[in-house]
């Protein structure tokens, strides 16, 4: 398979195989204008299948997804065909409208226009509780 090479824009690296696509509706990916690719169970060094996004424009990400996803993703930038920065997001300490409280008791089930927020517990296993209940955050 040939995949042309990036001369401007973003490589998501080391996605978890599978997770591709999820990943792509939670960055809003559909919502560019511009070239995307989704390589889905590659061979890898690192692990053994991964997923890869490439962009083929720059454009602000939203690390808290890539890090809760996995915080083992790597965001290559490529300015004029060259890796300029490589990133690897960190667990996010407080996710908002990433995932949802599930609890039919919270406030958020009641109060639809009030924000979905989680607090990273966790870190070691992590684990999310909302902000409101307490509840855990099942991992998608």
């Amino acid at each position: 398979m040939i995949i042309g090479s990036i001369v401007d824009g973003i490589v998501i690296d080391h996605i978890p195989a599978g997770r591709g696509m999820e990943l792509y509706r939670d960055l809003r990916l559909d919502n560019l204008d511009c070239e995307i690719v989704l390589i889905k169970n590659a061979v890898s060094r690192k692990i053994e299948k991964k997923d890869v996004l490439k962009i083929n424009e720059v454009i602000d990400l939203n690390y808290e997804v890539l890090g809760f996803i996995d915080p083992k993703i790597t965001v290559n930038f490529i300015r004029g065909g060259a890796l300029i920065q490589k990133v690897n997001p960190p667990l996010p300490e407080l996710l908002t409208n990433i995932i949802y409280c599930k609890n039919p008791r919270c406030i958020t089930s009641t109060e639809q226009e009030l924000a979905h927020r989680f607090r990273l517990t966790d870190r070691e296993s992590g684990v999310y509780r909302c902000l409101y209940c307490e509840v855990r955050a099942e991992r998608r």
